[in-house]
């Protein structure tokens, strides 16, 4: 058996340093648990980054990867293959949306939803070609992606970013008036920011902004990559806001299950994409579409959306009871299983890395901020043991 110390050696030497990676080497999960390759089990509340919203090796997925492995993997888009089919008629018949497009991750998705917008707004817009978005975004770490997502750390060794993006503080209509011109086709929003700290729209601010969008013709596109598939309590993140409905949606994350996939979906009047427009080998691969359509089987079936809310329920009523003990947790918010704790004291590092070494995997996603991402399939005796992990390490983080 290869140990630990020999997986550590061999990523050093041979993987790109890219990564600050974490202690265990993981080698299996069930559920929310997680086990390392010295058989030490864990708390997984990260799911892969909002990935495994129905926990590690869900059977029904394992089942339908299992038995497409031995179908057919791989085809070009030139054929029918059959997984995709009814993966998009699942992604339809619960959406806003008409026509979805299949890719390979988030990143994708929105690379392709811009490209729908400009070919909109060189059709219907004379040229236009410009995407507004927000600071303290994230939209992917392509060089497209870079400049969408408004955030110096993800930008700065990049510059000169490429054009056709304008970053506008969140939550503020008014930027976005501002911001528009005759050069603007869309305008790209996340409904809750994930990695930009948890951050939530005011009321109204979602339903404002399309109506603006509608007004001046151009594009009302939404970042669903991590809130869609159920992490906010409905299947797309939208679907809390009264009177939102996206012309544009991206999926990635959770779509696949585990399973590299990403997706974006549109409506009928801006479906101007055409053949030879778009493409991507890998795009609607046969296994990836397989794990994707039996997750949202599950999801829809299950109804494993609504049923998440009782675990974030119980989630938020023990991290507010954390909040009343320590003075220094200033806020905890979010919506359905994707929750962020902000504190006034940078020891969100800390708490982490306490919390890894009793068994509970978090993620800092500021220096004063958790986020809290757990598979929508958690229950509330494993909340009860992963805050009471936190608890001590809050306790000791705070001590230091």
């Amino acid at each position: 058996m290869t140990s630990t110390a020999e997986y550590k050696e061999l990523e050093s030497k041979y993987y790109m340093q890219v990564v600050r990676r974490m202690p265990p080497v993981l080698v299996r999960g069930e559920g929310t648990k997680v086990i390392d390759n010295d058989g030490k089990e864990y708390l997984d509340f990260t799911a892969g980054w909002a990935v495994l919203n129905l926990g590690h090796s869900h059977p029904e997925v394992t089942r339908a990867i299992q038995e497409q492995a031995g179908k057919i993997l791989q085809m070009s888009n030139l054929f029918y293959t059959v997984p995709q089919l009814p993966l998009a008629k699942v992604i339809v018949d619960n959406s806003a949306a008409d026509r979805v497009f299949f890719c390979n991750s988030g990143a994708e998705a929105n690379e392709g939803a811009a490209k729908l917008a400009r070919k909109w707004g060189k059709l219907k817009l004379d040229g236009a070609f410009e995407i507004i978005t927000t600071l303290d975004s994230f939209h992917g770490r392509t060089q497209a992606m870079m400049a969408a997502t408004g955030q110096p750390a993800y930008q700065d060794n990049w510059r000169p970013l490429m054009p056709g993006f304008v970053n506008v503080p969140y939550n503020d209509l008014e930027a976005i008036k501002a911001a528009y011109t005759e050069s603007t086709c869309a305008v790209l929003l996340e409904p809750i920011q994930g990695e930009g700290g948890v951050n939530m729209p005011d009321d109204g601010y979602l339903k404002a902004v399309m109506d603006f969008c509608h007004e001046k013709n151009i594009l009302f596109m939404l970042d669903e990559v991590q809130t869609g598939m159920g992490r906010l309590g409905t299947l797309f993140g939208y679907q809390q806001f009264d009177g939102v409905e996206p012309d544009v949606m991206t999926l990635g994350k959770a779509l696949g299950s585990g399973a590299p996939l990403g997706a974006f979906t549109c409506k009928e009047f801006c479906s101007v994409l055409e053949p030879g427009d778009h493409g991507s080998t890998f795009g609607g691969n046969a296994l990836t579409t397989a794990a994707g359509a039996a997750a949202a089987r599950v999801m829809v079936d299950e109804d494993i959306p609504a049923e998440s809310l009782k675990a974030s329920a119980h989630l938020v009523g023990r991290l507010t009871a954390l909040k009343e003990k320590y003075d220094f947790i200033k806020e905890v918010r979010g919506m359905g299983l994707l929750i962020g704790m902000e504190m006034t004291r940078d020891i969100a590092g800390a708490a982490v890395a306490e919390s890894l070494e009793n068994g509970l995997l978090l993620n800092a996603v500021r220096p004063n901020t958790l986020r809290f991402m757990p598979p929508l399939t958690v229950t509330n005796e494993e909340i009860d043991q992963a805050v009471d992990i936190l608890d001590a390490a809050l306790a000791k983080a705070s001590a230091e």
